[in-house]
């Protein structure tokens, strides 16, 4: 299984045309985007529609840009091809993808807390990828000017379940950087995006 991902896209035409060129090759299966694909909403249907248009899926989750309630709901109707999983989950080939969208620089989020108790229940042991607006605490993804801004309870929820990967974002200045927590393999994929598979 192979897939695109991407994040803070924020509307760029250039950036997009290059993204859908990548993710209409044969070998991507479908599209995750981490958030921020608009700038606060401004956009954010020619991006869906030129993907949608693809004939793949494309997962998407809220960034801090699309917040506002109903935004990304509403943003998604008429394209059958684009669906949001912010808070909820899919499955493709085995793997559990679960999605968590929208913050941006809250260190704790005690609504994250409450679904992560019913994801641990529901899919601990399972092989899991997880997808966060927002990067986890204290790695290599959430260092901005020498200080650690990342979300402490993603970072306790990928301590305790261990996902295969985590994808995230929303600091621009980590685009493309990459580390671990434990065997969780983290990812900030950037506007440009990352080809990631998994067997």
């Amino acid at each position: 299984m192979k897939f695109l991902t991407f994040v803070d896209l924020h509307e760029d035409k250039k950036g997009l045309q290059e993204l859908v060129k990548r993710a209409s090759k044969p070998d991507i299966d479908f599209v995750i985007c981490a958030g921020d694909i608009s700038t606060f909403g401004r956009g954010i249907r020619i991006v869906f529609r030129q993907f949608n248009d693809l004939g793949k899926k494309m997962y998407v989750i809220p960034g801090n840009h699309e917040e506002r309630e109903g935004l990304l709901d509403a943003a998604v109707q008429g394209f059958p091809n684009v669906v949001n999983f912010h808070q909820g989950m899919f499955t493709i080939d085995g793997y559990i993808f679960l999605g968590y969208g929208g913050g941006g620089f809250t260190m704790e989020d005690s609504s994250f807390r409450k679904i992560a108790r019913q994801w641990y229940g529901e899919y601990n042991g399972e092989k899991i990828i997880l997808v966060t607006h927002g990067p986890p605490f204290q790695t290599k993804l959430d260092l901005l000017h020498n200080q650690h801004v990342g979300n402490k309870d993603y970072r306790a929820f990928i301590e305790r379940i261990s996902p295969r990967v985590a994808i995230s974002g929303h600091l621009h200045e980590t685009a493309g950087a990459m580390d671990k927590i434990g065997a969780t393999k983290l990812v900030n994929p950037g506007w440009e995006g990352m080809v990631i598979e998994v067997k």
